[in-house]
Order: C-alpha cells, then structure tokens, then sequence
C-alpha cells in the first residue's frame, strides 16, 4: 500500500520538515479514500482526516527511540 510514502525516521531521513509530514500523511488518505481530491461535500473530512495523521506521524516520529543514534 502506498509506495510513494518514504521512511521519515532516521537513519533513512535526517531532516524531516513538517511539510514532508504532511506529504505523507496526505498520501496515506488519497490510498484509503480512493480520492485524489474529494468532491465538496467529503473536503472537510478528508482535510481532518489529513491533519489527524500528520499530528499523529509527528508524535510518533517525536516518540521514536532509534538505536545507536545520539
């Protein structure tokens, strides 16, 4: 399932910006909705649906203790 979404975590990525978050998380609702952009009446739960995985990709990737990195 989506491909397209890159490891965000170290050592694979060491700068992860907001936006790259966001990319994926974005992603990730296109794959499970099957919208790329959901019609009018869906846009509101599809940008919710959008915010609440990024706020919770960034709390995992906060959370994340890697071996052997400082």
């Amino acid at each position: 399932m989506c491909r397209s979404i890159k490891t965000l975590r170290p050592p694979y990525t060491e700068d992860v910006t907001e936006e790259d978050v966001r990319a994926a998380a974005l992603q990730y609702v296109r794959k499970i909705s099957g919208f790329r952009a959901p019609a009018a009446h869906n846009a509101e739960a599809f940008d919710r649906a959008v915010e609440a995985i990024t706020m919770a990709s960034e709390e995992l990737l906060a959370s994340l203790q890697v071996r052997g990195a400082h």
